[in-house]
Formats: structure tokens, C-alpha cells, sequence
């Protein structure tokens, strides 16, 4: 009789094995199994064990197509589910097979796994996986459906809470513990401290050092000793959470008025303006986006986002400060240019305003709808257009982990209409406001880091880090992503006749980016190289791009007067009438303050439940030639974490944000 033999793999998660009865059925070209029950002697399926089976067939079965999973209850014993890894079939003609499936099953549940090399949807020639890929994405399709949100803003998943999600996309349980156990430590402090609540304003800076006790890390020491410094201030806009936001100043925009006398002195001796800006050497941050964003009341009036505009200049020291701030898009005798020969406070405050657009900003725009709300675009049109045998399926879908649960409950607790960032200065309805402009005016090219680059005129500023580690993170992400798809797409023929990944693109367009056409974002693919540009953007948005605006917030926002999303007074209208009491008074009160840092705090924090670039522990291609690129890949990006950490050493403010070996897998927070 034929023997197959079974090696099943239970996940190592708590609580993933179970004690009920496991039966499977395997389908051939020239037949079935029967149904048969997987039983050794003692306890089979314990959490992170294999455990190994021999089932009998009266014939051989051909070339395995599926494999059915069934699983029943043990006696009266309540419900347990079970999480398989996979399952290694050998047949009786020395064929290996992998089945994966990385997954919880429930009693009464019918699971019926692929198995082999990925396959795309005009390669399947059997009428009985033609019929099972498309039950597969009929119920895939009716389960993660699409949601409105707000008009103008991504479509988002339509799950209303994480409890309704599948336990695979869910948080692990050692993850939600960890979390909810900082919440826990963060409020408890707080609370004894009586800041938490506290309504009351600073009384001076300093005291804004004691909020915590445990939570300080050596860059928020650094930040709290310099923020008043102008270098500090201009390499903020290289180095630190909101890295995409200046750009080179080739001609001074008319609406800021900015006359050599007023900034010689800051200038390299005998030179002007105009020379400066033919040598490249003048930059220029327009926050033209926040204008006429609504923002909330505050005691019955409404609170004040500045559209600003900061001129910053390349000095021969290789450092950039700003010379010239306006806070405002339009000059007047109520929006005065401030200078650093300003009085002290004047300039402090008009760079604490360009730093608080700044921070909102990069909160609603580079960081929530840029990496947070698209990486769950391209999660739901990933589940909703690709079967699991899909070589893009198995490519991708390890970089979703934990996307759509972390997006649902964010969406609830830090950015909805009661979440914590809805007391920043445009509060939620400002929020929304400003996500749909910046979706509106969104292009392709700003998403991928070369165009990128060389649009803002940003290739060969000095001592930009998040450029040199991005640029080589990007190239080593395209390698790859070159290497599987060209083997799975050998010709662009193949693109063209793939429906299924047309359809995931069409989705993208559709629900991501709203079908604008002047966004440059493509609706299908014709090429090879689109498709492999296109999913080097995708995983480096939910891996580098994340973890670049993400990583360093407690580092470089949680000391507040550097970079708060609440200031409780508008921009100063006149010169010299400030003092350090505006500032204080203008700044957030205590209780605001610890709000802020506290979800800083726990945006920013590190996870044991963590998957690292380039890990894919989920065992999905079965190519051994996939597998070697895989480790190839890893070997890229363990060299690159080698080279990042000696620069660093010679670094006075290392940048460690993108380092591979400290960068997750996906948007896992």
C-alpha cells in the first residue's frame, strides 16, 4: 500500500496546540485519501512541536493537489483551537511537498490547504483548483470587505473592532499583554505624580524633565539640552521623525519676502542670498498644506495651526539653521519675518510654531495616512485579490502582520473623534482635513525614496542619514523584490494575463488613492518593472518608511517645547513682546503634556513579539531557488546593520532608525 508521510508543525504561540482529534484528507490528480485520523501514542499537537504520520492509500493518488483539514472534539472537553504551522507531505514516489497554513482552526471548521510551488491564476490547469482558488477569493472577498471612513480619506477595512478579525492578524497574546502593561505603568505614574489630569501650566521648562521617572533615553536627554539651539532645530529636518518635509530653494517664493539685509549676518562673509541659493546651498520648508485647515475650540475659541514658511541655510560648517521664519503664507504687518538677531523669545516661539505644524503634520500625514492607513490599503487588497498559493501573496503578506489590528484599535484610541491626538491643536475634524488634502495632492513618486530624493534637490545635502540608510535600504529591498518577481514573471506577458494581480492593483488605485489619475499611481501593470518597483515601494513603506517616522518620537517629541501638537496661543503678530512666560503659556498644560508623552512612549517602545526585516518565519515558498534568495537577502541587510552601527560610533547624535536589525517587518505598532 502507498504510504504519505505527514510532518505537522504546531505553532509555538501560547495555547496553540490542542488535545481534539485531527483528521485529514488528502486529493490527488487520480483520487482521494480516506479520511483519516492523525493519531500517534501519547499527546499529539503540542504547542511548537512536530509530529510526524503515515497515512495509507490503497492506490497512489498522482500529483497531490490539496489537503483537507477537519478537526473534532476530544470527549466533553470545551473548545480548543489549534494553530498549524504547516505541514511536509513526502509521497510514496519521493515528492516533497510543503502545505503551509499558519493559521487557528475550530472544531467544525473545513480547511483545505495548498500545497507546492506558488502558482499564478492562468497556471492552474486542474478543474478541482480552479474550483477551489475561486471559492477561496469569493469568501476571502465577502470576509475583508471595504470601508468608508470619511469622504476624500483611504478606504479602510470594515472591521469595528480587532475582536471581529481573524486571531491570525490579530495581536498576539504576549503583545497585548505588553502593551495594555505599559498603559498600566505609564498611567500609574502619572497618576501619582498628579499629573495626569492636571490642568495647570508648567510653572518652568525644567519641570517638564521630572514626568517620568524610568522612561528616558539618551537622545530625549539630548533633545531637552538643545532644542533652543538652531543647528539642533535644521537637523531635525534631516535626521530625526519628519525626514520628507524641506526641500531645496532654487527661487524664493513671492509670498516670503526675505531681502538680503535682513539675513546677511547669517550668511558666509561677502556672500548674498542669491548667491547662496545658486550654490544650492538654501532650503526652504513650505507649510502651505496647513492652510485653512479648521482646527477645535479651546475655551470657546479656536485654536491656531500655523502655515508657515522657514528659510534654512547650508552654513560652510556643514551645519543647516534657519534664518528666516514667516508665520503665515501671506506677508504682513501682522505676520512679521523673524530672524535669529530677534529677541530670544520672539525667535524661540516663531521656531516653536514651525515645529508645532511640523509635528502634526508628520503625525497625520507622513506617519498616519503615508505609512499607517496605505500599508492596510495594500493589506485588504492583498487578502481580497490573491489566493494563498500566489507567489505576491506569499511575498507580501508577512509584512501586514498585525497591520489591521493595530489601524482598528489606533483608529478608536489615538485618532479617532475621543482619541488622544484629538486634543491636539486641529483636533480630529483638522486631522481628517488635513489627511484628505494631503491624499489629494499625494504622487507616486513621493513615495518611492530615489524620486523622492532627488525632487526635493536633497542628493547631496551633507550629514542626511536618513537618505544614505534609506537609499541603500531601498536598493537592497528592490534587489530582492527583483529577484522573486523576475522569477515568477519571467516577461511582461505574464504581468499583463495575471488577473488577479491586476485586480489587486486596480483595488490599490481604487480604494487607496481614490482613482486620481494625476497622482501618477498606476491603475494596472504592463511591465515586469512596474510590478517590481510598485511592491519595493509597498514593503518599504511598511517596514523602513514606519519605522523612520515612528521610532524616534519619544526620542525627539516626548520634551514637548521641541515639538508639541497643541500650542494654546496663536503666533506672535509683533516683535518684542514675548518672554519666557508666553512661551510657558502657549505650551500645553501638565496634563495635556503627559498625554502626549505617555502615547509616545508607548508608539516608541520595543516588543518581545517582534519580526525583524527580512525574517519571514512563516515557511511559504517551497522554490528551493526563493529560499536562497531569501537568505541573500538577509545577508544584504545584516551587512548594512554592520555598516550603520560603526558610522554611528563616530557619530556626536547617532541615527539608528533605520538599521535593519532594529527596523519590524511590518507596521506592527
Amino acid at each position: 500500500m502507498p504510504e504519505y508521510k505527514l510532518e505537522v508543525t504546531t505553532g509555538d504561540m501560547k495555547h496553540g496546540g490542542t488535545f481534539d482529534h485531527i483528521h485529514f484528507t488528502l486529493f490527488g490528480e487520480n483520487g482521494q485519501s480516506e479520511r483519516t485520523e492523525l493519531d500517534n501514542f501519547g499527546f499529539d499537537f503540542r504547542t511548537g512541536k512536530v509530529g510526524t504520520y503515515i497515512l495509507k492509500t490503497s492506490s497512489s493518488l498522482g500529483k497531490l493537489l490539496l489537503l483537507k483539514v477537519e478537526k473534532d472534539p476530544f470527549f466533553i472537553l470545551p473548545e480548543d483551537e489549534w494553530f498549524c504551522d504547516k505541514i511536509v507531505v513526502t509521497t510514496p514516489e519521493e515528492d516533497v511537498l510543503l502545505f503551509p497554513c499558519y493559521r487557528w482552526i475550530s472544531r467544525g471548521e473545513l480547511v483545505e490547504l495548498r500545497g507546492g510551488r506558488a502558482m499564478k491564476v492562468f497556471e492552474d490547469d486542474h478543474p478541482l483548483l480552479i474550483e477551489h482558488r475561486k471559492q477561496e477569493l469569493t469568501s476571502k472577498k465577502s470576509f475583508y470587505q471595504w470601508k468608508i471612513l470619511s469622504e476624500g480619506l483611504s478606504h479602510i477595512n470594515h472591521f469595528n473592532s480587532p475582536s471581529e478579525l481573524p486571531a491570525e492578524v490579530r495581536l498576539s497574546e504576549s503583545k497585548s499583554t505588553e502593551l495594555a502593561n505599559t498603559k498600566k505603568i505609564t498611567g500609574l505614574e502619572l497618576k501619582f505624580k498628579g499629573l495626569l489630569g492636571s490642568n495647570e501650566k508648567w510653572e518652568s521648562i525644567d519641570d517638564m524633565k521630572k514626568i517620568f521617572w524610568c522612561k528616558k533615553t539618551t537622545m530625549s536627554e539630548y533633545v531637552a539640552e538643545h532644542w533652543k539651539e538652531d543647528d539642533f532645530f535644521g537637523s531635525q529636518f534631516l535626521n530625526s521623525s519628519n525626514p520628507n518635509v524641506i526641500k531645496s530653494c532654487s527661487e524664493l517664493p513671492q509670498n516670503f519676502p526675505v531681502t538680503d539685509q535682513m539675513v546677511k549676518q547669517f550668511l558666509e562673509e561677502g556672500s548674498s542670498l542669491q548667491n547662496e541659493i545658486e550654490k544650492g546651498k538654501i532650503f526652504l520648508y513650505d507649510q502651505k498644506i496647513m492652510d485653512g485647515i479648521p482646527t477645535r475650540l479651546y475655551d470657546g475659541e479656536p485654536l491656531h495651526v500655523t502655515a508657515g514658511l522657514c528659510l534654512l541655510y547650508l552654513n560652510p560648517e556643514n551645519k543647516l539653521k534657519p534664518i528666516a521664519i514667516q508665520l503665515s503664507q501671506q506677508p504682513s504687518d501682522q505676520s512679521p519675518i523673524f530672524l535669529p538677531s530677534d529677541l530670544e523669545t520672539d525667535w524661540l516661539l516663531a521656531k516653536m510654531f514651525i515645529r508645532n505644524a511640523d509635528m502634526i503634520d508628520h503625525q497625520a500625514v507622513q506617519h498616519l495616512m503615508k505609512t499607517h492607513f496605505l500599508a492596510e490599503v495594500y493589506t485588504v487588497a492583498t487578502l481580497r485579490s490573491f489566493p494563498v498559493i500566489h507567489p505576491i501573496y506569499k511575498l507580501l503578506f508577512q509584512h501586514f502582520r498585525y497591520t489591521l489590528h493595530i489601524n482598528t484599535v489606533g483608529r478608536a484610541t489615538l485618532f479617532g473623534p475621543k482619541g488622544a491626538f484629538s486634543i491636539s491643536s486641529p483636533g480630529y475634524d483638522g486631522i481628517t482635513a488635513l489627511m484628505g488634502k494631503a491624499l489629494s495632492e499625494l504622487t507616486y513618486s513621493s513615495l518611492c525614496l530615489p524620486d523622492n530624493i532627488t525632487a526635493r534637490g536633497l542628493d547631496s545635502i551633507p550629514k542626511f542619514y536618513y537618505r544614505d540608510d534609506g537609499l541603500k535600504l531601498w536598493n537592497i529591498i528592490n534587489g530582492f523584490v527583483k529577484a522573486v518577481v523576475e522569477y515568477y514573471y519571467p516577461s511582461d506577458s505574464e504581468v499583463k494575463k495575471d488577473t488577479e494581480l491586476q485586480e489587486w492593483i486596480s483595488e490599490i488605485f481604487t480604494h487607496g488613492f481614490l482613482g486620481n489619475k494625476a497622482s501618477g499611481f498606476p491603475s494596472c501593470f504592463n511591465t515586469v518593472e512596474e510590478v517590481i518597483k510598485f511592491i519595493t515601494m509597498v514593503i518599504f513603506t511598511a517596514t523602513a518608511q514606519h519605522a523612520a517616522v515612528n521610532s524616534g518620537l519619544y526620542d525627539y517629541n516626548s520634551w514637548m517645547p521641541n515639538g508639541s501638537p497643541l500650542l494654546h496661543k496663536p503666533p506672535p503678530t509683533a516683535k518684542g513682546r514675548s518672554s519666557m512666560e508666553t512661551i510657558l503659556k502657549t505650551l500645553p498644560d501638565v496634563g495635556e503634556t503627559v498625554i502626549f508623552a505617555a502615547i509616545l512612549w508607548l508608539l516608541s517602545e520595543q516588543y518581545t513579539d517582534e519580526v525583524l526585516l527580512g525574517a519571514y518565519p512563516e515557511d511559504r515558498f517551497d522554490e528551493p531557488a526563493v529560499k536562497r534568495m531569501i537568505k541573500e537577502f538577509q545577508g544584504e541587510l545584516s551587512y548594512l546593520s554592520e555598516e550603520i552601527t560603526a558610522r554611528n560610533s563616530e557619530l556626536e547624535i547617532p541615527y539608528t532608525y533605520l538599521i535593519p536589525n532594529q527596523i519590524e517587518n511590518s507596521i506592527a505598532i
